[in-house]
């Protein structure tokens, strides 16, 4: 019966809930509105039955509890105190919430475009907001740290000496994850994580449903495959463009440079926004590889929720470029970083074809795509 007269849920959150809107929002790091119309859609697969000998914990509670969780990567132990439930319960509602928010979102906020219509959106929303033509998304993986599992030896040891579970992540231009791949052990590298997925084959086998290539204006002698942009890990193919390395590179390469990582750096920023609002990520997270899958998968609904229903207040702490272009760093980079995976691929030997849409690219961008800053920015 303490938990109903005592802890965080019983005092401080009902006077959140009540009088301090601001306050409601940096406690749960997500506004009062929005946490009500995830409450609506999560509840059914999150309530409990009273019983003769106790009160169950209501659905908000389970909510508040996850939520801040999440937010701010407390220990179960801190969190038991503040909610006067047994470090267990906490344990066993962050992981049931997370399971239900995954399931009851991921439909609606975390889903692959899938048709050649849906494809083309996203690829006109990068070329209006970052002048980058036939990009279908933003492509780069991360570390999230994880207490060594049991018997696990070095599976989940990366080359940064720490370890983790591996997040691949495509993110549209608009900073929302449209594919996620989560739970993969450390070692994994990058390029052999993206050779892996369900992402790769579908592109391989071509059920991903891209749009044919088509013409760019600008591009006259040639159709142009529509593409993802990533870092020097992955490797160059129709479907994924790379910068140049950094040596030897003459001005249209340098500007190509700078344009592809302009359109890059939406993931930068999507991850970048995603620890800055969920700092469970700027933490060893102390849970199984599997529950932290939950976790990931949970936040990244989370955050497209939040991007499609408050994207200015969510996004703020991104990254922004000033009216003449110049590029202002976003409060997250300000926080300990997620780390990248590592930047390598074993495929040195892209196609003629791949090369040759990289050199139509790179004059495109020095031509008829330039922008009039893009000299100032080299």
């Amino acid at each position: 019966m303490r938990r109903q007269g005592q802890g965080a849920y019983a005092n401080l959150v009902k006077e959140l809930n009540a009088e301090e809107p601001e306050q409601f929002r940096q406690y749960h790091r997500i506004d009062r509105q929005s946490f009500e119309s995830i409450l609506t859609m999560v509840n059914p697969l999150i309530v409990k039955q009273d019983t003769q000998m106790r009160f169950s914990i209501s659905p908000r509670e389970r909510l508040t509890v996850t939520i801040r969780f999440l937010a701010t990567g407390e220990s179960f132990r801190s969190l038991a105190f503040q909610f006067r439930m047994g470090e267990r319960t906490i344990s066993g509602i962050i992981e049931e919430t997370c399971l239900a928010l995954y399931g009851t979102m991921k439909g609606n906020f975390l889903k692959t475009p899938s048709s050649v219509a849906d494809w083309l959106v996203v690829s006109k929303e990068f070329e209006e907001k970052w002048n980058y033509p036939s990009c279908i998304g933003a492509i780069d993986g991360k570390h999230i740290a994880i207490q060594n599992p049991n018997d696990s030896g070095s599976e989940f040891y990366n080359y940064k000496h720490f370890y983790s579970v591996l997040l691949l992540a495509v993110v549209d231009a608009n900073y929302k994850f449209i594919y996620v791949d989560a739970g993969a052990a450390g070692r994994a590298g990058d390029a052999g994580l993206f050779n892996a997925s369900v992402l790769k084959r579908t592109l391989d086998d071509g059920s991903l449903n891209l749009p044919p290539p088509a013409c760019v204006e600008g591009i006259p002698e040639a159709l142009i495959n529509y593409h993802m942009v990533g870092d020097d890990a992955f490797a160059l193919t129709r479907n994924m463009m790379k910068p140049y390395p950094h040596r030897h590179m003459d001005k249209p390469k340098r500007i190509f440079n700078y344009r592809l990582s302009r359109a890059r750096r939406v993931v930068e920023n999507a991850f970048g926004i995603l620890a800055s609002r969920f700092r469970v990520f700027l933490t060893t997270i102390k849970l199984s590889p599997q529950r932290v899958t939950y976790l990931i998968l949970a936040s990244c609904c989370l955050h497209n929720f939040m991007v499609d229903n408050n994207k200015h207040a969510y996004t703020s702490a991104g990254d922004v470029e000033s009216g003449d272009h110049t590029f202002l760093s976003g409060a997250w980079r300000a926080d300990p970083p997620l780390n990248r995976l590592q930047s390598c691929t074993t495929d040195r030997n892209p196609t003629r074809s791949a090369k040759q849409q990289h050199q139509l690219l790179t004059s495109y961008f020095s031509g008829a795509g330039a922008v009039t800053w893009q000299d100032n920015m080299i």
